[in-house]
């Protein structure tokens, strides 16, 4: 079936194979109640004509083809018919002509008109009007009725109103609001009705029971009457325009047949009549006002266009009724979200200490749970899945590339997006997902549990009838209307707009606040490094300094003891010897200055490197001392290769293992030199794992509470005349040569069992 085919809802079939792509639009039909006349725009003349004529006008069809309008109107009303079509902008969009009573027929007839191309469409429908006075007058009816609907302070009440009205208007039966799903089926969400007839407020109808062709052209047309379901339409002739050689596109036609679909459909309901409006937002279309009538009801033009104009205001107004809805909790987010950035931006607070505080984030939404993903550590508040569920998430999360372009995200059934979550939709059915960095690592997360509702279908929702026909099977619209309840669940709380917009809003503040922080301390870590830079040169300036006068004292001591020997006393002598003892450990502790000094500034160039190669370099350096010692140096198994700058990394084994020899009071001593692998937060909320190298002996331990004090510099835990003596210096030069590394050094001892000092060397 082509646009290009004739066709006629009276003589086609909408098969099980094509009812979603039903042609609607080419109907080749007419309501019968109304004369449809197709005119060629260059000479007036009728093209095609409904086959009605004869029953409405006196005159056939086939005698109007090849006329003037002067065979049905007098002369002075083919001029201001003609006058219309030549100035009136009538592409796509009809306009009310005149009212009129044609040559041959009963009564009056409301002329409508259109353009399409090079034709001119001409409706004629059944006319009250009369000279006198509209009575009622409608232009005030729909004044009172929009100053009423502004009075409404929820959009349910908004509703309720626009089918009060519609039904004063109209005087039908029964008016619905009828507001569409994502899913596209439909919910009875107002309803203004006769009291004797049941309600349909609240039921739910599937979204076949109102095809996408159907939608469609809701968008395109105001109203649409059908005041006589039973009533057979009038084809037109011929079917085929033989201006355009195709069928006539009727969509913007009032007169446009209707599909055999939608009147069995209301036929099955019981409707002898319906009159249908769209609501369209955002041009989207929200919704419906449908109507029914349980006995044929025409509605005149005049009428129809009252309800139009009301039904063009209600969708204008929609937005403003919806925002009107929960306006209280709207100003509750923007109060809570006000406050919450301004302790941010303006306190020390960090986003963690906003997640428990008061306001907290779990009071910026109406939500069960709160989590914050942030560096890797997970910070939570209310009802939420366990840290190791969250973290999962948050990796799945990563991993997908749906979502807005500022990569929110939100769902109310996250179980049927991310399977894992069924474990968890007690507390996490519902979620909204915001990165608060830019590289989109860190993460605020909304929870909501599941909530387990009850749908009300007028009749099972996924029943499809089959009927033989002429043409084989069709599907034909369901005839059983029984409630039908369905319990739904994996669903939570849909997330509004508002609350969507509100996590967007608190996202763009947090990454300004967090930019202006960034600034604050990219700022503060140039000084510092400038600062670092000069003591270091302070130091090594310093030091090197200070080492020629410290000799020259060390050196005047020693020339006094020699050449005034016996001539200075005891007393004296002894203070000599301090003197050269103290310049000699201020000598030393300088050198290790300088020493430190010169692990910061000098030359740092990695490469791959044999560890086994720098461990057997360390130990020749320490072959007198283990030899000494009588200590057994193991090697469990070969040390891998690894990048790093290799005299360095030598100094820190060197450095391990002299201490390990130094501080061991057992007869059988010994040090251990291995490496193991272990997993560490990578900082971004995941997990990495890294080769931890270990230094262990069986030596004299360090108490708890110095694990971290002797890595400072020139902190010894023991009198310099104990265990060798030493200045201090060691452990600091070893921790700063493996930050450099971009590693990390670690301490575990029991005290009187031994020590085992772990580093690692950033990759």
């Amino acid at each position: 079936m082509t646009d290009n085919s004739a066709y006629s809802i009276k003589s086609g079939e909408v098969t099980l194979t094509n009812c979603d792509r039903e042609p609607v639009h080419i109907p080749g039909c007419v309501l019968s109640h109304g004369v449809l006349l197709v005119l060629r725009r260059s000479d007036l003349t009728v093209v095609q004509a409904s086959a009605n004529t004869s029953a409405l006008f006196g005159v056939e069809p086939t005698v109007l083809l090849g006329r003037g309008l002067d065979a049905l109107l007098a002369p002075d009303q083919v001029d201001v018919l003609a006058h219309f079509l030549r100035t009136e902008r009538l592409e796509n969009g009809p306009l009310f002509a005149l009212t009129a009573i044609p040559t041959g027929a009963s009564g009056p007839f409301d002329v409508t008109a259109h353009t399409q191309g090079e034709l001119a469409v001409v409706e004629w429908e059944p006319s009250t009007r009369t000279g006198l006075p509209a009575n009622p007058d409608y232009y005030s009816l729909v004044k009172r009725s929009v100053s009423r609907l502004q009075t409404a302070t929820t959009l349910r009440g908004y509703c309720e109103a626009v089918t009060a009205e519609v039904r004063a208007l109209t005087g039908l039966d029964r008016v619905m609001v009828y507001r569409f799903q994502s899913d596209n089926s439909g919910w009875v969400f107002a309803e203004s009705k006769r009291d004797d007839l049941n309600t349909y407020l609240d039921q739910h109808y599937p979204a076949a029971d109102i095809p996408l062709p159907a939608r469609q052209l809701f968008l395109k047309l105001w109203h649409r009457l059908v005041p006589d379901v039973r009533a057979e339409p009038a084809e037109l002739v011929p079917l085929t325009n033989p201006v355009t050689n195709a069928p006539l596109d009727m969509t913007y036609c009032s007169l446009r047949g209707a599909s055999v679909m939608y009147t069995e459909y209301l036929q099955n309901m019981g409707v002898s009549a319906a009159l249908v409006m769209p609501l369209v937002r955002d041009g989207h279309l929200w919704g419906l006002i449908a109507t029914h009538h349980y006995s044929p009801k025409y509605i005149p033009h005049h009428v129809r266009a009252a309800c139009e104009f009301l039904a063009q205001v209600v969708s204008l107004q929609l937005a403003a009724a919806e925002d009107r809805e929960g306006q209280e909790y709207k100003l509750r987010i923007r109060s809570v979200h006000e406050s919450l950035v301004l302790r941010a931006a303006t306190t020390d607070t960090s986003l963690s200490d906003l997640v428990t505080g008061s306001p907290g984030l779990l009071d910026l939404l109406d939500a069960g749970g709160v989590a914050l993903v942030q560096g890797g550590a997970v910070r939570t508040a209310g009802r939420t899945p366990s840290p190791e569920q969250i973290g999962a998430l948050v990796g799945w999360l990563r991993d997908r590339t749906e979502g807005g372009a500022d990569g929110v995200t939100h769902t109310n059934a996250l179980p049927a997006v991310y399977k894992p979550a069924a474990v968890f939709k007690d507390t996490a059915c519902g979620l909204l997902a915001v990165p608060i960095s830019r590289s989109r690592r860190d993460l605020l997360l909304w929870f909501r549990p599941e909530h387990i509702a009850t749908v009300v279908w007028a009749g099972y929702p996924t029943e499809k009838d089959v009927q033989i026909g002429p043409h084989g099977p069709r599907l034909t619209p369901r005839k059983s209307f029984d409630l039908w309840r369905e319990s739904v669940e994996g669903m939570a709380p849909a997330w509004s707009e508002a609350e969507v917009e509100a996590a967007r809003r608190f996202r763009v503040a947090v990454l300004d606040v967090v930019v202006g922080h960034a600034e604050q301390v990219a700022k503060l870590n140039k000084e510092l490094e400038a600062h670092v830079e000069e003591l270091d040169a302070f130091a090594y300036v310093a030091s090197h300094d200070l080492k020629e006068p410290l000799r020259g004292i060390h050196n005047y001591a020693a020339f006094l003891i020699e050449d005034y020997q016996g001539k200075l006393g005891t007393d004296g002598e002894v203070k000599l010897r301090a003197m050269m003892r103290l310049s000699q450990r201020m000598e030393s502790l300088i050198e290790s200055l300088l020493h430190y000094s010169r692990t910061g500034r000098g030359e740092f160039v990695v490469r791959d490197k044999d560890l086994n190669a720098v461990l057997r370099g360390a130990r020749e350096m320490l072959q007198a001392r283990l030899q000494e010692t009588a200590a057994d140096l193991r090697v469990p198994r070969p040390l891998p290769t690894v990048r790093c700058e290799p005299v360095m990394v030598g100094e820190v084994f060197g450095n391990l293992i002299s201490n390990a020899l130094k501080y061991n009071d057992k007869p059988d001593k010994w040090v251990e030199v291995g490496y193991e692998g272990r997993t560490e937060p990578d900082g971004e909320g995941g997990t990495k794992s890294v080769t931890a190298f270990y230094v262990r002996d069986n030596g004299i331990g360090i108490p708890a509470k110095h694990h971290d004090a002797v890595f400072r510099i020139f902190k010894r835990l023991h009198a310099r005349d104990k265990f060798g003596g030493g200045t201090g210096a060691g452990l600091t030069i070893v921790k700063k040569v493996v930050e450099r590394h971009g590693g990390r050094i670690w301490v575990e001892s029991t005290e009187g069992e031994g020590t085992t000092f772990y580093f690692t060397l950033g990759g």
